[in-house]
């Protein structure tokens, strides 16, 4: 594991303290919500590649990305460009995220919305469904398998989907362990940062035919979805490249480019 996500996991051990006096309350929340959009659902059901479009102000590794930041116009914009999901970057110390940001964009869009962060503990997938998440990313690099698992489960029992996500084939037989709603491929290398697209064709090639796949990271042209596409990934998650694309206009036009056709044969179910 590498020092920076070691880093980040600590700052998730030290939330789910802070979490955990509410632990109750939030489950009895979790518990009351209406029932999930499905986000696998969506991802399935897309006539074209479907785009999960993030709602993303900073990262890591690029920095501030919008310093004007109003997450539900930008979630309203993707919705009516055509995403077929929206992902919200809740995390606050190293995306600047928030998961009042996430409350806010589920009640101003009508389709499934994704909490974006690093799931560790089981008070964080209640806080999650609380506050509105139609799923949840599960990380196989920072979980161990049976941990993976044991999340998954859970998010499952309180009616998420989970976007389990690998960055290597060696992660993939703890991801499937955890029969994913959804199987993400990160082409960006956590120890290095590197970008490759390459990663989502050399996992994929491994995938058992059936399982719902989307490529993450790194894509920034129709030529990039296009090639996620022909990996045989159904979806991709896209954040950075919109964000930075300016004004709505811009924005819906880019994300519209990234719903390319899929490959012969593969059709809506």
């Amino acid at each position: 594991m590498s020092g920076f996500l070691q880093r980040i996991l600590e700052t998730k051990r030290e939330e789910v303290a802070r979490l955990r006096p509410k632990a109750a309350e939030l489950a009895r929340q979790a518990r009351r919500m209406p029932p999930c959009r499905g986000f696998a659902a969506a991802i399935r059901q897309a006539s074209r590649l479907a785009v999960i479009a993030e709602v993303k102000q900073a990262s890591p590794s690029k920095g501030l990305i919008a310093a004007h930041f109003d997450p539900v116009a930008i979630a309203t914009t993707y919705e009516r460009a055509g995403a077929s999901a929206i992902s919200v970057l809740t995390d606050e110390t190293y995306f600047r995220g928030s998961i009042a940001h996430l409350e806010a964009v589920r009640q101003a869009v009508a389709v499934p919305v994704l909490r974006k962060d690093f799931i560790i503990d089981e008070v964080q997938i209640d806080e999650a469904r609380a506050a509105g998440a139609d799923a949840v990313l599960l990380i196989c690099a920072a979980l161990p398998p049976d941990r993976l698992q044991q999340l998954a489960a859970y998010a499952k029992r309180l009616g998420l989907d989970t976007l389990v996500e690998v960055h290597h084939p060696d992660e993939l037989p703890a991801a499937l362990a955890a029969n994913p709603s959804v199987l993400g491929v990160n082409n960006r290398d956590l120890h290095t940062f590197e970008v490759s697209l390459e990663t989502t064709r050399r996992v994929l090639a491994e995938v058992p035919k059936g399982v719902l796949a989307i490529g993450e990271s790194g894509i920034h042209s129709a030529e990039d979805a296009a090639l996620m596409a022909a990996c045989g990934a159904r979806g991709i998650l896209v954040g950075e490249s919109l964000m930075r694309a300016g004004q709505p206009e811009a924005i819906a036009a880019r994300l519209a480019s990234f719903r390319v056709p899929l490959p012969a044969g593969v059709s809506s179910s």
